[in-house]
Parts: structure tokens; sequence; C-alpha cells
């Protein structure tokens, strides 16, 4: 349940950066990756508090941290693409 709702939240990241990307234009031409760098620093940190309060290894943590990390980031991917058709 956690992983979901970690997953729901980076989503939810993307749609508050994707409505201010709505009045900066640097962030228009950026969103991506700006959305990319700061999930990825979200989910490193989900990562580490797994390991250091819950006690689990960083080869038990990796596959989640990938689920989380890459499933918002390919919607978000896929929502770009769209937008430039």
């Amino acid at each position: 349940m956690h992983t979901i709702l970690v997953i729901l939240g980076g989503v939810v990241l993307f749609m508050a950066l994707a409505l201010v990307a709505r009045t900066v234009t640097w962030l228009q031409q950026h969103l991506l990756t700006t959305f990319a760098l700061l999930w990825f620093i979200a989910a490193a940190t989900n990562m580490a508090v797994g390991m250091v309060h819950a006690g689990y290894s960083f080869m038990a943590e990796l596959p989640i941290f990938f689920v989380v990390f890459l499933v918002p980031v390919v919607l978000a991917w896929i929502t770009t693409q769209k937008r430039r058709r």
C-alpha cells in the first residue's frame, strides 16, 4: 500500500509541476527533466527511509526504488509526448 501511495505522490508532483509550467516558460521546456530529477531525489529518500527505519537492505529496496521511480517518470514521459503532438 505504501508503494502505491508513493507512486501516486509522484503523479501528483508531476501534475503540480505541469500546472506551474503553464506560467513559467523555462519549466515548459524542461518539465520532464525537472520532474525526473526531483522525483529521483524523493524516491531515493524513500528508499533511504526504508533502509534506515524499516531495516531493509539496499538490495531489498532497490527493485522497489526502480518501480517507485520509473512508473511516474514513464507516465510523465507519455504525457509530455502526447502534449507535443
